[in-house]
């Protein structure tokens, strides 16, 4: 299987793992802010508890210590955490990198890096969080991925299932997806569509 997996849902709880890990998802990211050491390496302990003997593969958003001491194999990073983070010690420890960027001098700090893949965004308005960026737009996705080459691409930021066959025609590997699925009135069924797409895809 491709990693990640065309579509990537980002939660930010261990209700959501273990939900979305039932549900069949390949790949999920766990983003949980404002942790404390302690608190960071319990959660992402846990969520590789539920995630263990499963197809799903587990991303730790932020925490990259709590990843290496709990085992995790796969990690995504921020600008700003990028800058703190011992990118050596994530590779030694065996962990798959992924790194967000908005712009074109954050592309350069990403490949710099050597990412496993990179994240664009925000590709439309997104109100989750706010961002300094404006949207990037669909053709950015085709403008980066030939920059990218054989690096997969991940596009993220206000992103809806209706969406999807542009984006990924446009170039991007997967979807990254947030409130589609975590504020949709039917998140499972909302899910079953990504999934039953990405098996078509395949």
């Amino acid at each position: 299987m491709p990693y990640p997996d065309r579509f990537y849902p980002v939660v930010d709880s261990l209700k959501w793992v273990e939900r979305l890990t039932k549900l069949g998802v390949g790949t999920i990211q766990l983003r949980a802010k404002d942790l404390n050491d302690a608190d960071a390496l319990q959660i992402v302990s846990d969520a590789l508890a539920i995630t263990k003997g499963t197809q799903t593969k587990l991303v730790v958003n932020d925490y990259w210590r709590a990843a290496i001491v709990a085992g995790a194999q796969h990690l995504h990073l921020g600008q700003e955490d990028l800058v703190d983070a011992d990118v050596k010690a994530i590779r030694e420890a065996g962990l798959t990198l992924g790194v967000s960027t908005h712009d074109d001098a954050e592309l350069a700090t990403a490949l710099a890096a050597k990412p496993d893949y990179v994240a664009l965004g925000p590709i439309f308005f997104t109100t989750l969080k706010s961002m300094r960026f404006e949207p990037q737009g669909i053709p950015k996705i085709t403008e980066w991925k030939k920059r990218l080459g054989s690096i997969p691409l991940v596009a993220i930021g206000g992103i809806k299932f209706e969406h999807a066959a542009e984006i990924f025609a446009a170039g991007a590997d997967s979807i990254a997806v947030v409130s589609d699925v975590t504020q949709n009135a039917d998140p499972d069924a909302r899910v079953k569509q990504w999934l039953g797409d990405s098996a078509k895809a395949a």
